[in-house]
């Protein structure tokens, strides 16, 4: 007899789409196990053997205006993070040349700040450019709330995806940010695909939010039509608003992937932040759910490095 769950998933594949008003006890009542295995099947059927490798470089570190409660970077927070200016187009370039020789698809520099002006944005489209010109790999940014001006310089520049987490539900984002609103958040990522770009957008689980809040957040992503959804563990770092919040479970981050499948089955669900909670660095994960991934020297979290992940794909019958 076919399981629920599994009828689901064969709709899913033939077309059907959830939406908000959908019952959605069944990703709740349906075993962990059962789950994720029906998510593995969706990933499988609309993305194949193919898990997409993303690096990063922190282009631009601390003395940020914005008070979001997880972030070390924030001015408001005292964590000793070392903090600097916008890195100089050498070390970027030689950093994204690295990655693009050790097998990575992507690369972006991202930034802290509300948003990045003036001269450093300056600077950052001359590295853009510079990488469009003389490397291969695809070319990502995440520079905060920019102006339309700022995204048609950043694609004529040769980047092609622009990353801007919504975080968390449009109830709960004020628990964790006034300094700007979720709506600016939204209005960002709608100006971003307006001129073209293609959108990295997902969020944090583990913030205090509940089950309802991230049903929410995987409805709102699949409203957006992001095609690329980080899902990040928060690893609660001492000095921030967020330091004394209890850990997320392994099974609740791989019970949160699989529903994010089932709500945004044509996605790419993007490992970022809190991989190494799960058992082998979520190994696991990218079989049943999870096809995408933030890969090598993470800002947020230690991971394993571009070589041992792809080795980790070629054993689980993967490639990038």
């Amino acid at each position: 007899m076919t399981s629920k769950i599994h009828a689901l998933a064969d709709k899913i594949m033939a077309g059907y789409r959830l939406q908000r008003g959908n019952d959605f006890s069944i990703f709740f009542e349906t075993p962990l196990e059962e789950l994720t295995v029906e998510a593995g099947r969706l990933q499988k059927h609309f993305c194949g053997s193919h898990v997409d490798l993303c690096t990063i470089i922190n282009g631009r570190s601390g003395r940020c205006s914005e008070n979001c409660k997880y972030c070390a970077q924030a001015a408001c927070h005292h964590t000793g993070i070392e903090e600097y200016a916008f890195l100089p187009m050498e070390e970027i370039i030689a950093n994204a040349r690295a990655n693009q020789e050790a097998g990575v698809n992507r690369f972006a520099i991202v930034t802290s700040g509300r948003a990045l002006a003036g001269k450093e944005f300056d600077q950052a489209i001359a590295a853009y450019e510079k990488m469009r010109d003389t490397l291969t790999i695809e070319l990502c940014a995440s520079h905060g709330i920019i102006s339309r001006e700022q995204f048609q310089r950043l694609r004529a520049a040769g980047v092609t995806s622009y990353h801007h987490n919504i975080e968390t539900s449009r109830r709960y984002f004020p628990q964790i940010c006034t300094s700007h609103t979720y709506e600016d958040r939204i209005k960002t990522i709608k100006i971003a695909q307006e001129e073209g770009l293609c959108v990295c957008s997902g969020g944090i689980i583990g913030m205090g939010e509940n089950w309802e809040d991230r049903l929410d957040m995987a409805l709102s992503l699949a409203e957006l039509n992001i095609m690329s959804i980080p899902i990040n563990a928060l690893m609660p770092i001492k000095g921030t608003g967020l330091e004394n919040q209890p850990q997320v479970t392994p099974d609740e981050i791989m019970r949160t992937i699989a529903i994010f499948r089932f709500i945004n089955p044509e996605a790419n669900i993007r490992l970022a932040a809190g991989r190494k909670l799960l058992p082998e660095n979520g190994a696991a994960a990218f079989t049943h759910g999870a096809s995408a991934s933030i890969t090598g020297n993470m800002l947020t979290t230690s991971g394993t490095t571009i070589k041992e992940d792809l080795a980790m794909l070629n054993r689980l019958g993967l490639s990038n």
